[in-house]
């Protein structure tokens, strides 16, 4: 079998009698094999700009606790249940926006979250007390938590199978990037101009990003597995045509049948879309692994980043910009750390990282107790470091989760996982809370390093992902 077998550009418009099977492995093995180029650029852009806000917004309200606990008078407990606010909603949001993405796509969806999140950080700033905030964080959150899994599907979609480690972290190193600019642009604004100019520069231009986002040409692998052929078909060539080259040569006959015949079996056997294929024998070990590993990774990640700055400012009694600036510091370790993971995750491989950083993180908390937590300084060296080490693998889960389910059940698979993220980010602060004020400071990074361990054995159950295309993974 050669690449011509599958008639494409003008010949199939004259293809009426090409059997959908047929059809749909020609396209999906077009779009596997054209180079990446400006068009997936774009998107990537496009796409990550809307995840960047995503990010400042999940993360604003940390910046702005430490004025309101003094200005509101809010007691550590509530705290907890003010962080955790948003975490609900994400959960809601996740698991709705998961579904909806299956039905409507996956650009309508993302367009939707984006609005919604964006809405709602400026309705944030005109909160007079603790209750509006909490329910204007919960509403938001409901968006903030449907973008990123979403628009993670999406962009795994649109990536082929060598480098597609690579091109989805590189645009996944947006989320921390994001966060970092909520560290940065906090520590700078909420001092000189007050709490509420945070919630509105996260808001505003989140309302102009909607408008580009809902732009984007949907995914082609989702028109694909709802029969939207020949919309699919007019992305694909829109992709061809700005492509640079292909990566098979036409005459190599072997890797073209071999690479053919996988995207056809799988399209053969493709089933009836239910999330509860989810907990089928194929895909219930998988699951299972995944959510443990988003529980965890983000019961630390978040757990740590959302609550420093506080800490910062309550338990070490720094100067409100001392303290800001110091959190801050997480966020630009984790922001390298992400680039370096980005840069060789296809080559170490998913399993292998995951394992490490999980290993690493727990050693730094457990080191941090011993030198021991008086010291700010300690706090910031070791802490940070577990946070940024932590924060490599809660971006890698997005690559990973997207790569483990097929497209019919991709976005569901992915939102339904990082709905345990939303549970595991809302539970960490509001035990950081609860043993903060019964246990001290130390028992709060020792319970950090204890889920580590929990991690650690999840990620030895992974299955190794790179260098696979997405069919070839996901029967």
């Amino acid at each position: 079998m050669s690449i011509a077998s599958y008639p494409t550009g003008s010949q199939q418009k004259d293809a009426g009698a090409t059997p959908p099977g047929a059809r749909a492995a020609g396209l999906l093995f077009r779009l596997e094999n054209v180079h990446m180029c400006r068009w997936h650029t774009k998107a990537r852009i496009v796409m990550g700009t809307a995840t960047f806000f995503d990010a400042f917004d999940a993360l604003s309200l940390a910046f702005v606790l430490p004025v309101l606990i003094g200005l509101w008078h809010i007691t550590p407990g509530q705290v907890g249940m003010l962080i955790a606010a948003g975490y609900l909603g994400q959960v809601i949001g996740a698991l709705f926006f998961g579904w909806l993405a299956e039905r409507i796509g996956r650009v309508r969806s993302a367009g939707i979250t984006i609005g919604v999140m964006s809405v709602m950080s400026i309705a944030c700033a005109f909160t007079g007390n603790l209750h509006m905030l909490f329910l204007a964080r919960f509403i938001q959150g409901i968006g903030v938590g449907g973008e990123v899994p979403v628009a993670a599907t999406y962009i795994n979609e649109l990536s082929q199978t060598h480098g597609r480690g690579r091109f989805f972290m590189l645009y996944e190193m947006i989320f921390p990037i994001g966060l970092l600019g909520a560290a940065q642009i906090g520590a700078f604004v909420v001092p000189r101009y007050g709490w509420e100019c945070m919630f509105l520069v996260g808001g505003l231009p989140g309302l102009v990003i909607t408008y580009f986002v809902c732009r984007l040409p949907e995914s082609p692998r989702w028109l694909i597995a709802r029969g939207r052929y020949d919309e699919a078909e007019k992305i694909v060539a829109s992709v061809e045509a700005v492509s640079p080259g292909r990566h098979t040569d036409p005459a190599d006959g072997t890797a073209v049948a071999q690479r053919v015949a996988t995207i056809t079996s799988t399209l053969q056997n493709q089933r009836k879309r239910s999330w509860k294929e989810l907990f089928s024998p194929i895909y219930r070990p998988r699951t299972l692994v995944v959510w443990v590993l988003w529980a965890s990774a983000y019961f630390i990640a978040n757990g740590i980043n959302n609550w420093l700055p506080s800490l910062y400012k309550t338990v070490y009694h720094l100067p409100l910009q001392e303290a800001l600036r110091m959190a801050s510091l997480s966020n630009v370790l984790s922001t390298c750390a992400v680039i370096c993971c980005a840069l060789i995750i296809d080559r170490v491989g998913r399993r292998r990282w995951a394992i490490g950083s999980f290993c690493v993180a727990g050693m730094l908390l457990v080191g941090l107790v011993v030198v021991g937590t008086e010291s700010a300084t300690n706090v910031m060296i070791f802490a940070s470091g577990a946070y940024a080490v932590m924060g490599t693998t809660t971006v890698m889960l997005y690559l990973y989760t997207s790569e483990i389910y097929p497209t019919r059940m991709r976005a569901i698979g992915t939102g339904l996982a990082t709905s345990w993220l939303r549970a595991a980010s809302a539970a960490a602060p509001a035990m950081v809370g609860v043993v903060l004020a019964k246990q001290g400071i130390a028992m709060v990074f020792l319970v950090f390093a204890g889920v580590t361990v929990v991690g650690l054995v999840a990620s030895w159950r992974m299955i190794e992902t790179s260098n696979r295309s997405l069919e070839e993974i996901s029967p």
